[in-house]
């Protein structure tokens, strides 16, 4: 069974681990041996596969359950808050992430003279779909290319183009194919999340941002938060937020020096803004996360 292949291949790479990156590019793997409560994260373009087990995603106020049966697709860069539902030692929830290329999506698109989404309303950017067989096998013939180590520069950029293809005739085929298409609000969003991601420190005019986008302000606005379930300036402030915290995890940054660094010119209004988004100060979150990688690793 293809789903039990690809459980052992992930269970191998994942001894010992949660999360693994591959020698396959754009692609990782995760395990989680028990349920977790919601837990902030960022979550890209991107295709989520579970093959054990059961995860839950929360954006806004929706709520997206995944298992072997469903996968998760996000079309964008994504606030969210992501939980294990069904783990267990004896049958850990394991899976894979596979980022999207959105220049191939349009590739495909135009390649394969597919017809442009029927349905041009903006959804959020994220959704589930419906696991086929031949999806399925694609993602095995993907993950069997790391017993072939020497073979993976030229037919991982094959398959990934095939998993593209099987996506963009899958049940969410017409979100794809709205994202790929120059012109819709689906690709203004993304053009102005991609600008908010190069420029999160910077003051933020949404008037300016929507005329870079091509949007009037009040489109942007309402598009920006049926994708997102935030607003272009709470966007900004999570990319700020989240970004400290790397900073002040990874680079050894004090929380006033990593305040300035993303922007914020009141430390306190930063202290106050962090705990309200991760639910304790800045120094004493980072703290019990050291705390706790520190017992893991024991």
């Amino acid at each position: 069974m293809i789903r039990a292949t690809l459980a052992r291949t992930i269970g191998h790479w994942t001894a010992g681990t949660e999360d693994r990156s591959t020698p396959i590019p754009d692609l990782a793997f995760f395990r989680r041996e028990a349920p977790t409560p919601p837990g902030i994260c960022r979550v890209e373009p991107s295709v989520v596969l579970v093959v054990q087990g059961a995860k839950r995603m929360l954006v806004g106020d929706d709520a997206y359950a995944y298992d072997s049966e469903r996968f998760l697709i996000a079309s964008l860069d994504i606030p969210a808050s992501s939980e294990v539902v069904r783990a267990s030692p004896d049958r850990p929830c394991l899976g894979l992430v596979l980022k999207l290329d959105l220049r191939m999506l349009a590739e495909l698109v135009a390649q394969a003279h597919l017809p442009p989404p029927k349905d041009r309303s903006v959804a959020r950017g994220m959704a589930l779909g419906t696991v086929t067989p031949t999806l399925l096998e694609s993602f095995k013939r993907l993950t069997d290319l790391l017993d072939e180590p020497d073979a993976i520069e030229v037919l991982a950029p094959l398959v990934r183009r095939e998993i593209h293809y099987r996506l963009l005739t899958s049940d969410q085929a017409g979100r794809l194919r709205q994202l790929a298409s120059v012109g819709s609000q689906s690709h203004f969003v993304a053009r102005a999340i991609e600008w908010l991601k190069a420029n999160y420190a910077s003051p933020l005019r949404v008037e300016e941002l929507a005329e870079r986008v091509h949007m009037s302000t009040s489109s942007l606005h309402h598009h920006f938060r049926e994708l997102t379930a935030m607003s272009p300036l709470q966007y900004q402030k999570w990319l700020r937020l989240s970004e400290a915290r790397r900073l002040m995890l990874n680079e050894g940054f004090d929380a006033a020096s990593a305040a300035f660094e993303v922007g914020y010119e009141s430390p306190s209004q930063f202290s106050r803004e962090y705990a309200r988004l991760f639910g304790a100060p800045p120094k004493r979150y980072v703290v019990s996360l050291l705390r706790k990688a520190a017992s893991v690793s024991l």
